[in-house]
């Protein structure tokens, strides 16, 4: 669509599509999801031409004199200046791949990952028909045809796959069925209290160390705010000797 598109014009000047996305990119992600549509762009534009004659009025009327509409200027420029400051402060904040893998090899510990599986399987109310159920796989069904056919679990939509789950996320007696058996197998009825299980073991994981290239986006991130906090701390110690500074807490 054309940025430029020319949507509304007021008092000559035009509200135009960048206009509207620029608006869109202030709202909240799923709010400005229900006006990514032809409609939805043009009830955001009508929106726009609402605020510029508003906008309009409010000089006419002078109302950017007015002592109140002064103080909130005060406030909001305070605001906006300290934020900015603030970010003078971060400006230039780099961390080199020296310094990731320092700390990476430091505290590997934070990056363990813990034992986990994925496996599907079929639930039923009762032993017997889990039995069944059992039998026909042994006899040729497939197990996902199978899930889809008789398993009450929402996962029957996937052939029963319950994708990925760490070691601690399942009820016990399934767990310790799953984490018990070889990739591919497929278990005797296994009792809970949702039911019966039958369960086909996909693969298992053994706890281990997230490799660097997996968690260095992590550390960049968590190494820039320790910079940043550092810097801050620092910059704000200096000026709490240059200015004069009380505390009541």
């Amino acid at each position: 669509m054309n940025e430029n598109k020319v949507l509304a014009t007021v008092n000559g000047k035009d509200i135009t599509n960048q206009d509207v996305y620029t608006f869109l990119n202030h709202l909240d992600p799923q709010i400005a999801a229900q006006f990514r549509s032809p409609d939805g762009v043009n009830q955001i534009a009508e929106e726009l031409v609402n605020q510029e004659v508003l906008y309009l009025d409010a000089i006419e009327n002078k109302l950017d004199e007015e002592e109140a509409f002064k103080k909130e200027i005060e406030i909001a420029k305070e605001n906006i200046l300290k934020q900015y400051a603030i970010n003078k402060i971060f400006q230039n904040i780099a961390v080199s791949e020296d310094e990731i893998n320092k700390f990476y090899n430091e505290n590997k510990g934070h990056f363990q990952t813990p034992e986990s599986a994925r496996a599907s399987h079929i639930l039923v109310e009762d032993e017997e028909k889990a039995n069944e159920i059992l039998d026909e796989i042994n006899n040729g069904l497939a197990f996902e045809e199978a899930a889809e056919k008789y398993s009450s679990c929402p996962s029957k939509e996937n052939g029963g796959d319950l994708g990925e789950f760490d070691r601690g996320r399942m009820v016990p007696e399934f767990e310790e069925a799953a984490f018990s058996m070889k990739d591919g197998e497929i278990s005797a009825p296994v009792k809970t209290q949702f039911g019966y299980h039958i369960i086909k073991l996909a693969y298992k994981k053994e706890s281990g160390i997230s490799p660097l290239e997996e968690v260095k986006n992590q550390i960049n991130q968590q190494l820039i705010m320790m910079k940043q906090q550092e810097k801050y701390l620092d910059k704000t110690g200096i000026l709490k000797e240059k200015y004069k500074v009380e505390t009541y807490f």
